[in-house]
């Protein structure tokens, strides 16, 4: 029998959760080359992108669709068969939308010990059902390498879906997780990556239901994933055609990012998110190199970043969120000062 406790998930993979992804340029050339949607049901599709697909079933329902899937990150199999359940879930959120089902996306090679399988579909079940769903089925094949996730089905008013662009100048940009999570995995002491583990677990639920209550305040809403904070923002501030101005002082980072951060530790998925968003940032020059590159760190399990009217933003740091800047008038770009 395989202890669980001892095995080494990562030892089975060259590169795991978010960080696996495809770069934002090579994606977006993929993406464009779509044929377009023709069902007008499709509501949120390819044209613009967003975190989730959406289609309109009646005048006030609509299914929130998406998938997310990755190789290992953490050792533990509990533990990455929660963060890959939270991370699949929160792009539901992300939308404004609750989670009703979702379906297992396995790969494993043939050798993999079957108790770690059966560990990493359990915590994943337990995340979903925390989210307000169920696993209704799956599948899986045979791979090299660990792969695991989730395809999430959710609900959502046709009218109340949060999404990308909508932001305006004099919003508050709130975050609702710490940054850091692939800098304290690759860098950090074993408190730093039970911080980070603990909330890359943690649902995005609390916090969207949070932005649910304040309605037309909410303006514009994604989370952060694998291409960081300045790339998730970029598509926030393009799409507005307006400023993003964060103040590092204020940025929320896990125990240990901004000493290893110092020290010079970086991830893979750095140089494609600098690749894809670099000219579009500019920095203070009373920051440094390593404060600036938190912006480019790949997050797995994210928080949701909001643009909201002031006039909420006291009531959602009462419900866990940050403020991490404001949206100015100006040439779409991200500011970091």
């Amino acid at each position: 029998m395989t202890d669980l406790d001892s095995m080494r998930l990562t030892e089975w993979t060259s590169c795991g959760g978010c960080a696996a992804k495809w770069g934002a340029s090579l994606l977006a050339g993929l993406v464009s080359d779509f044929p377009a949607a023709t069902d007008p049901a499709l509501i949120v599709g390819l044209a613009p992108f967003d975190d989730a697909a959406v289609y309109k079933i009646s005048d006030d329902l609509a299914m929130v669709s998406t998938t997310d899937f990755f190789p290992p990150l953490v050792d533990h199999p509990s533990d990455f068969g929660a963060i890959a359940a939270a991370n699949a879930c929160s792009d539901v959120f992300a939308m404004g939308g609750r989670v009703t089902i979702a379906v297992n996306v396995a790969a494993f090679p043939e050798h993999f010990p079957r108790e770690a399988i059966a560990a990493i579909f359990a915590a994943a079940a337990a995340v979903v059902a925390e989210a307000g769903g169920a696993i209704a089925g799956g599948h899986t094949i045979r791979n090299p390498e660990p792969i695991f996730g989730l395809a999430v089905q959710g609900l959502v008013h046709p009218d109340r879906i949060f999404r990308k662009e909508g932001a305006i100048a004099g919003d508050v940009l709130m975050i609702s997780k710490p940054l850091g999570t692939a800098i304290a995995l690759a860098g950090g002491n074993d408190e730093h990556k039970a911080e980070a583990i603990a909330g890359m677990r943690r649902l995005n639920r609390a916090a969207s239901e949070a932005l649910q209550t304040h309605g037309a305040a909410v303006h514009a809403v994604t989370d952060v994933t694998g291409f960081g904070l300045f790339g998730h923002s970029w598509e926030m501030a393009e799409r507005a055609k307006v400023m993003f101005v964060f103040d590092y002082a204020n940025l929320p980072l896990y125990s240990g990012v901004a000493d290893a951060l110092q020290r010079g530790v970086r991830t893979g998925g750095d140089p494609r998110n600098r690749e894809h968003v670099q000219q579009h940032v500019s920095a203070a020059a009373t920051l440094t190199e390593a404060q600036v590159a938190i912006g480019y760190d790949p997050q797995t399990s994210g928080g949701l970043l909001a643009a909201v009217h002031p006039s909420v933003e006291a009531a959602l740091v009462a419900a866990g969120f940050i403020a991490i800047g404001n949206v100015v008038d100006g040439d779409a770009q991200i500011v970091l000062q």
